[in-house]
């Protein structure tokens, strides 16, 4: 009998005691040593931190059982971990922002420094060739790169109205050149260019050259000022969602995360990789840009490619005094003809005494002629892409685009991977069988990560309602949805601003439209142009007012027998001008 007695203290003493469980640290982490010494050194004042743990009834977000943390000390600490939070998800994305932000202002500098070379080529090469003649017209050119100006930056008036007054107001220089023995009156001029502008395109005084200086210059700025937009929309929104504050219920979550260790005693517990990624998840994925990220980068690279192919801006700045020269041949080879049809259609102009006539130009300024040689290298320069001043080619700059946006399609559905990775957030991937800050205690994280945003219902760390996108969030995504539609609407050569169009008409003719319009492009390829608006005719400001009452007084007072009687005088210098322009182009 004396044995068992022994026998049994000897199995007792083999038995293991019960396991450490949650909140198991208690039994041993009875000081707040630690935590006195991290918060101090953050600059937490120590006589707000007991120095032992006492009861955590008082607690509101982390587990009320015992607790190194008073209520101010919870609440400042719950503002610090959201800063935190917000800090790291600011700084994973400032690469993005910088990417987008850097690219807008490269290609913003590229697109009006093209717009400024052109027009001071079209400059340079017309006054030093024809002096003085060029200098009294000088203001209708320099007139029509400033409103392509303003239209490009979004302040100026439709694009199609530009182009239509530059050539009404051409003509009206023009024309007068053409017939140095008339007066024209106000009224009569704009009889002129009310006729030139008519829906029935009857007159065509400039040949083909307007439509074909509207397709390209229209197509090129309006892909342009969408591709603008559609950068500065994305890097505004980018850096306004990398900003976003955190919902109450995140707010509490990530309190929970990185916070509590802090007040339970264990500071150097490290936040469990599958807690962390369930706060993340669900924090950003309801405060993010997908799924529209992805639609966005595509219609942003895509209208990129427009811009160095069938849209090419290059090409269509070059490409400006090219056509104005073409549509003022065609108006001299064909000035018999129009001149009959606006006599006849406006009546005859008056004939102006001897006296008033205007005088022929300066000997040195007729004798200012193109050389074949100095026209063929005008001429052939609308088929090379120069790079700008800054050494920067609009191919080399799209292909910097694609590179970049090609790192960042993914950025958002991995967001919450790279915050995680940070050692303040959770626990290092080599140490996931460690025992990890849970929430609740000391252990292993059981519950399911749920990565999918479609999954987030299911997410065990936040509620439903902390789940939900905040107005903000919604307006966000709304601007990056409209700014792919205007992107995609512009590689279709539409400008959604000024008309109205739907997804169906897209679908129906998107890829065939576009090679029609890379058909069209080259010139003096024969192409029908896309639907339009009909043309306006111009504005005007005469002292015989606007409106049919011009026009039907010069209808009423025409001579339909005699319209066509006047002779055609044309002095040699407009000769000589005529035919200089339609050689010209810009260097």
């Amino acid at each position: 009998m004396f044995a068992l007695p022994s026998l049994l203290l000897l199995l007792l003493s083999l038995c293991p005691g019960p396991g450490p469980g949650p909140g198991s640290e208690a039994k041993v982490t009875r000081s707040c040593t630690e935590t006195r010494q991290v918060l101090g050194a953050r600059g937490y004042s120590l006589s707000l931190l007991p120095p032992a743990v006492i009861s955590g009834e008082h607690l509101r977000i982390c587990p009320q059982e015992y607790t190194c943390c008073s209520s101010e000390i919870e609440q400042r600490l719950t503002w610090e971990t959201e800063a935190t939070f917000r800090g790291l998800v600011e700084e994973s994305g400032s690469f993005l922002v910088h990417t987008l932000a850097a690219r807008h202002r490269k290609f913003d500098e590229v697109f009006r420094e093209m717009l400024s070379s052109s027009e001071h080529s079209l400059a340079l090469l017309f006054h030093r060739s024809y002096g003085h003649l060029y200098s009294q017209h000088a203001p209708v050119f320099t007139g029509l790169f400033s409103r392509l100006r303003d239209y490009y930056e979004r302040s100026g008036e439709g694009l199609e109205d530009a182009l239509v007054d530059f050539w009404a107001q051409l003509l009206e220089k023009m024309f007068p050149l053409l017939h140095p023995h008339y007066i024209f009156s106000p009224d009569y001029l704009f009889c002129l260019t009310r006729l030139a502008s008519s829906p029935d395109d009857s007159l065509k005084p400039f040949g083909e050259a307007p439509r074909r200086l509207r397709l390209q210059i229209t197509r090129a700025l309006v892909a342009a000022r969408a591709f603008i937009q559609g950068l500065e929309t994305g890097r505004d929104v980018v850096s306004e969602t990398l900003k976003m504050p955190l919902s109450e219920g995140c707010r509490q979550a990530v309190m929970r995360l990185t916070g509590c260790p802090l007040c339970r005693g264990v500071p150097s517990l490290p936040p469990c990789r599958g807690f962390c990624l369930n706060v993340a998840h669900g924090c950003l994925s309801s405060q993010g840009l997908d799924p529209d990220w992805g639609a966005y980068l595509d219609g942003l690279l895509f209208l990129a490619e427009k811009l160095q192919g069938p849209f090419s801006f290059e090409l269509a700045a070059q490409s400006i005094g090219v056509k104005i020269s073409e549509g003022l041949v065609y108006l001299q080879e064909n000035s018999a003809v129009v001149s009959a049809q606006v006599f006849r259609e406006c009546g005859n102009p008056q004939r102006a005494p001897s006296r008033a006539r205007r005088a022929p130009a300066p000997r040195e300024e007729v004798s200012r002629l193109w050389t074949p040689a100095a026209a063929a290298g005008a001429a052939g320069t609308e088929e090379e892409r120069p790079t700008t001043a800054a050494g920067t080619s609009l191919n080399r700059l799209v292909w910097e685009l694609r590179d970049r946006l090609g790192r960042v399609r993914g950025f958002w559905a991995g967001l919450a991977l790279t915050v995680c990775a940070n050692p303040r957030m959770a626990a290092d991937i080599s140490q996931e069988a460690a025992p990890c800050w849970t929430g609740a205690g000391r252990g292993r994280y059981l519950s399911p990560v749920v990565a999918s945003s479609l999954e987030q219902l299911e997410n065990p760390e936040l509620d439903r309602e902390s789940l939900r996108s905040d107005v903000q969030t919604r307006r966000r995504r709304l601007q990056l949805r409209l700014a792919t539609t205007r992107m995609r609407a512009a590689a279709l050569g539409r400008d959604m601003e000024l008309e109205d169009w739907d997804e169906e008409e897209e679908d129906a003719s998107g890829s065939g439209e576009g090679q029609h319009y890379a058909d069209d492009w080259m010139a003096g390829a024969a192409a029908v142009a896309p639907p339009a608006r009909l043309p306006r005719p111009p504005r005007r400001d005469t002292s015989g007012g606007k409106g049919g009452g011009v026009l039907v007084r010069h209808n009423q007072g025409r001579s339909r027998t005699g319209g066509t009687s006047v002779g055609f005088h044309t002095q040699p210098i407009l000769i000589l001008f005529l035919s200089a322009l339609a050689l010209l182009g810009p260097r």
